[in-house]
């Protein structure tokens, strides 16, 4: 169930119906207004012309930034057009190639895999499904997601398996306007809230406004809740004093890293006094060479 923290008035109020207030079903399909309208089509950062340039981008950006990733593509697409090219040239070719994008001998694994799955099961074509797209080394869910949203929408309202692309500025944006009780790093579990909170037909947008969002505005140092658009139906604003709902760990960490950490101290005793007992009944005394 999405959080409904109570609001503590003050700048930013909403008034005597505050929307903060309202369960996260109400308050999502007026989130969505209000962020298309500050974002005139939003889109992924990544530059590509077809499928297989989205889902190389895609795979590329891992650990790494759009801006680069843009960078490095805008002549690695000139010169790998098809599959078979990224495997024509000896891998440590490609490995250069892909340098500039950081954790490259990974990269330059699934880069060559996806290809050979593409060529060998697909005739060299980009498939339209999550169920095969995940079928690609390098290709997890978020991806897959991201890929057929961006080049396969028609695809997308048929696919029992399709979703919502989750990343970091989704997760973190979904956590402070409390849509989710999960923390901003489990993005299936976000996933999952996202999709219940939307009708299939905006799946599409929600992660590309929710991360213009986040880059925008809702940064994760320091967030611009005086410019933002939403900030009324925000439980985590700053301007209306409230705790960042970003900085709050989900209840379940919490009692787990307790539950961790006290069985560690009784672990821990547990020995100590093992070495008592053992040395009580043996009497023994390590002494040095004599």
């Amino acid at each position: 169930m999405p959080i409904s923290p109570k609001d503590t008035g003050g700048a930013g109020s909403a008034g005597p119906q505050n929307t903060r207030d309202l369960p996260g079903a109400e308050r999502a399909p007026l989130i969505l207004e209000g962020l298309k309208s500050a974002y005139e089509n939003p889109r992924i950062a990544l530059d590509f012309r077809n499928p297989l340039e989205c889902v190389i981008a895609t795979v590329l950006s891992a650990q790494s930034t759009d801006a680069k990733i843009n960078e490095v593509t805008k002549t690695l697409f000139v010169k790998y057009r098809r599959p078979e090219d990224y495997l024509a040239v000896p891998e440590t070719e490609l490995q250069d190639d892909l340098r500039p994008t950081g954790f490259f001998n990974q990269k330059t694994k699934s880069v060559r895999g996806l290809s050979q799955k593409l060529i060998a099961d697909y005739g060299g074509k980009v498939p339209s499904t999550i169920a095969e797209l995940v079928t690609l080394p390098g290709v997890a869910r978020k991806t897959a997601n991201i890929v057929q949203a961006s080049c396969f929408p028609e695809a997308l309202k048929s696919d029992p398996d399709a979703g919502v692309a989750v990343d970091t500025h989704v997760g973190r944006v979904a956590v402070r306007l409390g849509l989710t009780e999960h923390g901003s790093k489990e993005a299936e579990k976000i996933e999952r809230d996202l999709m219940a909170l939307y009708p299939k037909e905006e799946w599409p947008q929600v992660p590309n406004l929710y991360i213009m969002h986040g880059r925008v505005t809702c940064d994760a140092k320091r967030p611009r809740c005086e410019d933002c658009v939403v900030e009324p139906l925000c439980p985590s604003s700053q301007e209306a004093g409230l705790i960042d709902l970003f900085r709050v760990p989900p209840k379940k960490k919490t009692a787990r890293r307790k539950t961790v950490k006290k069985t560690r101290k009784r672990s821990t005793a547990k020995k100590a006094t093992r070495k008592k007992t053992t040395t009580k009944k043996t009497g023994r005394r390590r002494t040095g060479p004599g």
